[in-house]
């Protein structure tokens, strides 16, 4: 049996608000983008030259949803972006003026630093010691 997980859907205010951080701040690669009704649009990126799995960015549907919005796990980090050259991104990012957290660091398994997307979620971008691309 072959499996793997396609999308993960991030909860969002604004689709092009959306789309403009992950396509120009994080350089991912626009998908999909087609409209479904009125207020619902099924929008994929994925980070570039991805054969993984993608976002689906989902514009929040009612307070609910609205609530969770840039805290879908509770303030843990919620994404890793594994990269072949950390700072290379770091610092393509860092131009970009995405928040970091915190200092790159060192640890046993790679170099590693958090950041905060447009809405506060954690991500951990990440270039581990022993992955292939």
């Amino acid at each position: 049996m072959k499996q793997n997980i396609g999308l993960m859907t991030l909860v969002v205010s604004d689709y092009d608000d959306a789309i403009a951080f992950y396509t120009q701040k994080l350089q991912f690669d626009l998908v999909e983008d087609t409209r479904l009704s009125d207020t619902k649009r099924w929008v994929v990126v994925k980070p570039k030259n991805s054969s993984g799995s993608g976002l689906l960015l989902a514009k929040a549907d009612g307070e609910k949803q609205q609530n969770h919005i840039g805290n879908q796990t509770g303030g843990r980090v919620f994404l890793f972006l594994h990269t072949d050259d950390f700072w290379r991104d770091f610092n393509n990012m860092k131009a970009a003026e995405v928040q970091f957290l915190e200092a790159p660091r060192e640890e046993v398994y790679g170099t590693v630093e958090d950041f905060e997307d447009l809405y506060g979620n954690k991500w951990d971008l990440l270039e581990m010691k022993n992955e292939t691309f």
